[in-house]
């Protein structure tokens, strides 16, 4: 095989280019999602059925189906029909966030009825209101656990952004699409790609251990 190593070095101020979009549609994605996934969450686990039954539709709809086919849905309908017309970073980073919010939301759902009920009696006869029971009681030993599932979370959604690319969001695979259109080579484009998704994966991983050590109680 004749790897050409100076056709990647052209392209290196555009791949890094594509690092810095994938890590910007990535985070807005996760961060987005994640407030959205809280207020989803918490619709799921309520008493009131006209809260909890959207939220169950919201979740079973964005588990089950595939983000490629929200990101279209996203880029060709919602966007036109909202604003008028679209932008491939817009778009890639609503989709990825209201996908994010679908698993988010199940994260706090399961981390919140880990927490054992009788904290909240505890609480409550206290006499602390729901509301700070949640934010003083539940929620800090909750986040504590959901932290290792938030992570994977992160990861698959930092991978997942390669998707992006056939909407033309100037992302990583975009330009290693570019490149093997330009050079028709296989070889260098997708190489170069995995290997910056592997070291972004890789250190984000490391960093997500070091962080959910640091959150461990003493």
């Amino acid at each position: 095989m004749d790897f050409k190593f100076d056709i990647i070095w052209d392209y290196a101020p555009l791949f890094w280019k594509g690092t810095l979009y994938t890590i910007l549609i990535s985070i807005s994605g996760v961060v987005l999602g994640s407030i959205l996934g809280l207020f989803v969450g918490f619709g799921k686990m309520s008493r009131r059925w006209y809260l909890r039954w959207p939220m169950q539709s919201y979740i079973n709809f964005f588990r089950g189906t595939p983000l490629l086919v929200q990101i279209y849905i996203v880029h060709f309908g919602l966007m036109p029909l909202l604003i008028g017309k679209t932008n491939s970073i817009a778009a890639a980073i609503t989709a990825l966030t209201l996908n994010a919010a679908a698993y988010t939301a199940e994260i706090y759902r399961a981390g919140i009825q880990s927490i054992d009920k009788g904290q909240t009696e505890a609480a409550h006869s206290l006499g602390m209101t729901h509301f700070q029971t949640m934010r003083f009681i539940i929620l800090p030993q909750a986040i504590r656990r959901m932290i290792p599932a938030f992570g994977n979370e992160f990861i698959v959604l930092v991978k997942d952004s390669s998707l992006t690319a056939l909407i033309t969001a100037p992302e990583i695979m975009y330009w290693a699409g570019v490149m093997k259109g330009q050079y028709i080579r296989i070889w260098e484009p997708y190489l170069t790609a995995a290997f910056i998704y592997f070291i972004l994966t890789y250190s984000l991983s490391k960093l997500l251990n070091w962080i959910e050590r640091k959150a461990q109680p003493l």
